[in-house]
């Protein structure tokens, strides 16, 4: 995946591996735009969701990682959107799939539930993956849910 600009979003559950992963993907030479939030104050997530989205659409960034305690708030507030493809990862492996499968363009992280360590792991898998096409791009076409349904008899 060529990385033009990272988008980086967080609710306080997920700032503190915000923190780490924003000082990872400089280190790695990453460019970043933070679209928050900045402290551990309790926040709503899709308001930083929404904002990452847009940032997405608007051309900003070209991938993203979101981040809450779960992972699935985010991931929901941010798949509102057209532009948007997250997938929630805790693993290397689902991460892979994300993109591999699904062409994700945001990973999502469960904040609460990942070590530095495995977020690491994540997003280096994430980051080296290619979208597979083939089989894979006529299911991603019918995300938007402009298609015909067909069923198999």
């Amino acid at each position: 995946m060529e990385i033009k600009k990272v988008g980086l979003a967080s609710d306080h559950a997920g700032y503190p591996l915000k923190k780490f992963v924003e000082q990872y993907l400089e280190e790695k030479g990453y460019p970043v735009q933070d679209y928050g939030c900045w402290s551990d104050t309790s926040v709503d997530y899709p308001d930083y969701a929404h904002a990452l989205a847009e940032g997405i659409e608007d051309g900003i960034c070209n991938v993203g990682i979101g981040i809450c305690g779960s992972g699935e708030g985010m991931a929901i507030a941010l798949n509102k959107h057209q532009a948007v493809r997250a997938g929630l990862a805790w693993c290397p492996e689902v991460a892979g799939l994300c993109r591999q499968h699904n062409d994700a363009n945001v990973i999502v992280l469960p904040g609460r539930f990942l070590n530095n360590n495995e977020a690491k792991k994540i997003l280096d898998t994430f980051f080296k993956t290619n979208f597979e096409a083939g089989r894979h791009q006529r299911r991603v076409e019918k995300i938007s849910g402009k298609f015909k349904l067909v069923f198999d008899k």
